[in-house]
């Protein structure tokens, strides 16, 4: 989530979104609201984790200067995405891996984020069946 610096205005840099950013949304904790902002600007669904990543500065565009802001960086796990959105239409979405995405951000902290950021530690292990009153482990079906 976004929040705005107080800092003077800044010559115009590059932009390319790789991750949706928004202001904090009243009444929505961050994690929630950036997970609002996934589905709006890219129509993804999934669980975020409370905890942010870390946070990078950026130079926000607006009609006739620039806000320095920093904004927090949350993990969604995706579970599904939208065949429409709010903001279809108005943005590229593309997947890439994660070490072909720190080489396309052009926002230095988010690419030094990106860059120390271990994925593994997201993914919990799959869900098994406990055994049976006797004992038994249950067998897939396959």
């Amino acid at each position: 989530m976004i929040q705005q610096i107080d800092a003077p205005p800044s010559p115009p840099l590059p932009a390319l979104r790789v991750i949706p950013k928004g202001w904090p949304m009243r009444g929505k904790k961050n994690w929630a609201a950036a997970a609002q902002e996934a589905k709006e600007e890219a129509g993804i669904i999934g669980k975020t984790h409370k905890k942010p990543i870390g946070e990078f500065l950026y130079f926000k565009r607006r009609a006739a200067h620039f806000d320095l802001c920093s904004v927090e960086v949350y993990v969604l796990n995706v579970e599904k995405r939208l065949d429409s959105y709010r903001e279809k239409g108005q943005r590229e979405a593309r997947w890439f891996a994660l070490e072909d995405a720190t080489d396309l951000v052009q926002e230095p902290g988010l690419t030094a984020l990106l860059r120390e950021l271990d994925l593994t530690r997201f993914h919990k292990p799959a869900k098994r069946k406990p055994p049976d009153k006797h004992g038994r482990k249950a067998l897939r079906n396959t």
